[in-house]
């Protein structure tokens, strides 16, 4: 089976079963401070999981693209991706476990026809961490009463597996959260499925989550039930693909396969070759897929936030292609996935450009730092964490390739010492994919829901001082202290242009704007001249907030009920986010 197949064949039953289609939102999150990309198919669905009404109604679904980057150094094994597409099916206050579980059930064995025998589950077996929260009898008991034998169910504790394996949530400090229920199929071919389920045999592969969101934490650490019940699911698209094609390697499945073999021309190895071969084709493969996706969705590499990810991206793939000793590839590898995606809008001319300048500049930095490296350790036994950095730092440098070269030439690493100075510095790449969602819009804090209306006055404040109605958002970051605004402009703004912006961003505040919200179709928003950057986040429905007669703008919200609530807005600085992207730092005093 195809990944359009199975998208098509999910898409379809949950649609028959009342679920509205949503879009696939952007890889970039709007307005969350807490993870530079989209880690999930729920990431965009928070604020309505805490109650906001969606336009679309109470059953959703969709196949969301996601990036993760926090196991990176993962990727190379026959299941870890950093970009992949989640599948999942959403109850916003509707149906609850016992016909969620229904429809999973159903799904796995009449829809994709999964053998029954090779199907085992878990439930939340209790946890200390939750002391106030039972045992899922429930779940267990709707599993037993579809044919599920009970030594296929697995009450998980901690102590055979983390609470986390089973338990979702809260998304901040407080609010909603609860017990999941996972599907896992018997991976060998070979192997008959035992009858016992045992949670810590790896042959054992999960394909589905049920997050069962029944209690609210509330800012004691009690754990109440929650008025509005939720269900999140997530199916991760090649994971199953893979299970469905009988591969226990992802990369031998059809959204893979492809990649693989134009790799396999340029280096002139096999991918069954070694080990060695098998996980630098791997990793290149899924490195400059994510790349692709991320480029495409607006970002260049940079030295910070998206911009450092999809540098890291893209250099550790070169370094993994110098084993198979090859250069000047990444465009190659590239033009392999863009027909296995032609469903989505793909901008090969513009990825590929990035793609190649990037490459051409590390190739040239990879040369001076080995100059560089062999100068360091030309006198010395060891490397020190102070020049590790300098080479990840100044040369692009991974650590991993500096201790590759360091046990080559028999050379001690100061790698501890390394990890702290990255410590210091801040390490990016494991923020882009916590999903903890500590702060921002996820908790709706008034500091944060202040912020988020600011940024809308700017928006169109930048649009009017600026003289350009093309400007529009191309990022946020929101915390409680401070907001971050990247918009599409080609030069540095003058002095007298950021003052001008400030006034009348105070203006606008000062005459006491009423902040309205309306639910309209896409057709009548568009009508009415409303801005939305994350147009295809959006479906049928949306949600137009207005400040007065000056702003409207598609959002989900939240926002204040008038612009008096704001305080007194600051522009601290003003600077280059990318090429032809300027970035905005301000305050609400």
């Amino acid at each position: 089976m195809d990944r359009k197949e199975l998208i098509k064949k999910y898409i379809e039953f949950f649609k028959s079963k009342g679920h509205a289609q949503i879009k696939n939102s952007s890889l970039v999150p709007e307005n969350d401070p807490t993870v530079l990309f989209t880690t999930a198919g729920m990431h965009p669905l928070v604020p309505y999981l805490l109650g906001q009404p969606h336009p679309q109604g109470k059953r959703v679904c969709n196949v969301q693209r996601c990036i993760r980057t926090g196991d990176i150094d993962e990727v190379g094994d026959t299941t870890h991706h950093t970009f992949f597409e989640m599948l999942g099916n959403w109850s916003i206050g509707d149906y609850f476990k016992k016909e969620a579980i229904e429809m999973s059930y159903e799904f796995l064995t009449q829809v994709l026809k999964l053998p029954k025998e090779r199907l085992a589950f878990t439930v939340f077996g209790g946890d200390s961490n939750f002391p106030q929260v039972p045992i899922d009898n429930e779940s267990a008991d709707i599993w037993e009463s579809l044919g599920v034998a009970k030594e296929r169910i697995a009450f998980l504790k901690g102590g055979v597996a983390t609470s986390e394996d089973n338990w979702w949530g809260p998304a901040g400090q407080t609010g909603p959260c609860g017990p999941c229920t996972e599907m896992f199929y018997w991976k060998p071919n070979n192997i008959s499925a035992p009858k016992v389920y045992d949670p810590t045999d790896k042959n054992w592969v999960e394909i589905w989550n049920d997050v069962l969101m029944e209690y609210i934490k509330d800012s004691q650490g009690n754990f109440n039930k929650a008025s509005q019940q939720n269900v999140d699911t997530g199916m991760g698209t090649e994971r199953t693909i893979a299970v469905l094609d009988g591969f226990e390697d992802n990369y031998l499945a059809s959204m893979w396969q492809p990649i693989i073999q134009k790799i396999e021309l340029i280096s002139k190895h096999k991918y069954n070759e070694d080990d060695l071969v098998k996980k630098s084709m791997r990793i290149i493969a899924d490195h400059i897929k994510a790349a692709v996706f991320i480029i495409n969705d607006g970002i260049t590499p940079a030295n910070s936030d998206q911009g450092y990810v999809l540098r890291r991206l893209i250099r550790r793939a070169i370094r993994f292609g110098r084993i198979l000793g090859i250069e000047k590839f990444t465009t190659k590898v590239a033009d392999a996935i863009y027909p296995i995606y032609n469903d989505y809008n793909l901008d090969a001319e513009r990825i590929n450009l990035e793609l190649e300048k990037e490459e051409e500049n590390f190739l040239r930095t990879l040369e001076q730092g080995l100059r560089v490296f062999e100068k360091i350790t030309e006198h010395s036994d060891g490397i020190s964490s102070k020049n590790a950095f300098l080479l990840y730092q100044s040369y692009g440098f991974p650590i991993e390739m500096t201790e590759e070269i360091a046990r080559e030439k028999n050379l001690q690493l100061d790698k501890k010492g390394f990890e702290q100075e990255m410590k210091s510095h801040q390490d990016l790449s494991r923020t882009a994919s916590a999903g903890k969602f500590k702060s921002g819009l996820a908790d709706n804090s008034i500091a944060t829901t202040r912020l988020h209306t600011a940024c809308h006055i700017l928006n169109q404040a930048l649009r009017e001082v600026l003289h350009n109605k093309n400007i529009f958002q191309k990022g946020s970051n929101i915390t409680p202290e401070r907001l971050r605004f990247d918009f599409n402009f080609d030069r540095k703004l003058t002095e007298e242009e950021i003052q001008k912006i400030e006034d009348l961003v105070n203006e606008k505040i000062s005459q006491a704007l009423p902040v309205d919200v309306k639910e309209m179709s896409m057709q009548e928003a568009n009508k009415l001249g409303a801005i939305g950057v994350f147009e295809d986040k959006y479906g049928a429905r949306v949600k137009v907030y207005s400040i007065g007669n000056f702003s409207k703008e598609l959002c989900a919200g939240p926002h204040v009920g008038n612009t008096k609530e704001l305080g007194k807005f600051k522009i601290q600085k003003e600077e280059s986010s990318s090429a032809g992207v300027r970035r905005i730092k301000a305050v609400l005093e």
